[in-house]
């Protein structure tokens, strides 16, 4: 088994789906996690590769985030569309990237990304707050690399 399926257990995986499903419900931005061994390289140029391979950026409103994990690397990104980034300040993901690397740092992983989402979620929301009409347009599952 590789280091990405022992990562996380299933059941973790399913806490952080049900926290992607819960995060959408307040905003129109649609959140995704993606979890490899390494980015072979620099983490944020293979975090935009994922994001264009999962589509991410075929979103109406551009409004996108992936949180993309490299355990080896011991690296994580956080990465918006550029429709979030057009109206969102400079340091808009910071709180979400301390509060994961708090977690981080004491080994409780699950703990980190579903606070990043919940945090992200929260953010979100008050640029793209969810409206009657929103629909889910990207999956909520966890994406893996290897």
């Amino acid at each position: 088994m590789s280091k990405v399926e022992d990562f996380l257990t299933s059941e973790e995986e399913q806490e952080i789906v049900e926290a992607i499903r819960l995060s959408e419900l307040n905003t129109s931005g649609e959140i995704r996690v993606h979890i490899e061994n390494s980015a072979n390289g620099d983490a944020t140029h293979r975090a935009l590769e994922v994001f264009h391979y999962l589509k991410m950026d075929n979103t109406k409103l551009q409004n996108g985030v992936l949180i993309y994990v490299a355990i080896n690397d011991k690296a994580f990104v956080i990465y918006g569309d550029e429709g979030i980034n057009k109206v969102v300040p400079e340091n808009f993901w910071d709180s979400t990237k301390d509060a994961m690397q708090t977690q981080f740092k004491l080994g409780k992983f699950k703990q980190g990304i579903i606070e990043g989402i919940l945090k992200a979620g929260e953010q979100l929301a008050t640029f793209f707050p969810w409206k009657q009409d929103d629909i889910d347009e990207l999956s909520n599952e966890i994406s893996k690399g290897e």
